[in-house]
């Protein structure tokens, strides 16, 4: 029996390394259209740009920053069949400089769903158990459809007209009605009035304006796990360079870490930025900061991942951290290939 229903991550998430040219060129190599596209410059001071298909191209929002959706008309100019073109926009496509695209498949410009009380437009992968929503707020207590058809582990919210922070609901943080922001530092919390149920057609929002304010509009990223494929959970740090191993049944292509106990960046690691363990090579979401070496080290293990560190960014003692993790492959599959550390 195979352990996994996706034997092959590739088809629904990848990591695409390029080299800007500071005009405009199309991207090729991703191996599927993608339907959520986050890049970051690697090698300066520029946002992290996120652009979805349901929003459509040339709209920009920036997980490191409160402001609102921007038109970018030499952003990511379209969504192709093997990847995405861009303009000459220094986030996206800097003269000479490095580049990484994390892509995400969902299912297109998506559709009308009906499940909330809130009609909302949506892309969802059931397969994958990834969607983006589109919504707008009322003002009072509210659902939105997902479309996952199972309970989502993450929703990111982030308000499209308006300065908001992006509300994260993690369950991960093991608090009812917990939630942490994406572009700060800060520690989970509880807020009633933000997302405050999941289920697995719907989640529920309050009246907090970040999420659900009249006429405000919003778009949301949705993460149900799907075994092999993703894991999304939290681990306590052990102090020790010798540090924790986190199990995901998958060996990782890519891991996303914060801290939900202490003031620290969220971090992302990646298996094309570092081919080889250690992972030394750092990025962070809720800054704009370039790529960074910061001598804290991670392994990709066949199964899950390992602290190499004592840093209070992944492993101090006693510290909580929440973690979401996509696979490169699944500990076994019927494709029979192998997951081996390096």
């Amino acid at each position: 029996m195979a352990y996994t229903t996706i034997n092959k991550s590739t088809d629904y998430f990848n990591t695409k390394l390029y080299t800007g040219n500071g005009g405009t060129q199309s991207i090729t190599g991703v191996g599927f259209q993608p339907d959520w596209v986050w890049i970051k410059n690697r090698d300066a001071s520029e946002n992290h740009s996120k652009y979805d298909i349901v929003r459509g191209a040339n709209k920009v929002i920036y997980s490191n920053s409160t402001a609102s959706e921007n038109t970018e008309t030499n952003g990511v100019s379209s969504f192709d069949s093997d990847g995405f073109s861009v303009g000459n926009n220094g986030s996206v496509n800097g003269s000479s400089q490095g580049q990484v695209a994390w892509n995400w498949k969902a299912n297109g410009a998506g559709s009308s769903n009906t499940d909330g009380s809130i009609t909302s437009t949506v892309s969802a992968n059931t397969t994958s158990g990834f969607s983006i929503v589109s919504y707008t707020g009322t003002g009072s207590n509210a659902t939105v459809g997902h479309g996952l058809n199972s309970t989502p582990s993450v929703v990111m919210v982030k308000r499209k007209n308006g300065n908001s922070w992006w509300y994260t609901r993690h369950t991960g943080t093991n608090m009812t009605n917990g939630h942490i922001f994406l572009n700060t530092t800060s520690v989970a919390s509880t807020q009633s009035t933000s997302i405050n149920g999941l289920s697995s057609s719907t989640f529920s929002l309050g009246t907090e304006v970040s999420v659900n304010d009249s006429g405000g509009t919003y778009i949301a990223y949705c993460f149900a796990e799907k075994k092999g494929f993703s894991k999304f959970g939290s681990y306590t740090g052990n102090g020790n360079a010798d540090g924790t191993f986190v199990y995901t049944g998958f060996k990782p292509a890519w891991v996303m870490v914060k801290s939900s106990t202490d003031t620290t960046n969220w971090t992302i690691m990646d298996n094309k930025r570092d081919i080889f363990n250690p992972k030394t090579k750092w990025l962070y979401p809720n800054v704009n900061d370039a790529e960074a070496i910061p001598g804290i080290e991670f392994d990709f293990l066949s199964n899950g991942f390992k602290s190499r560190t004592t840093g209070s960014y992944v492993n101090a003692s006693g510290s909580t951290y929440i973690y979401m993790a996509f696979a490169e492959a699944p500990l076994v599959g019927t494709n029979n290939i192998p997951a081996t550390a390096r």
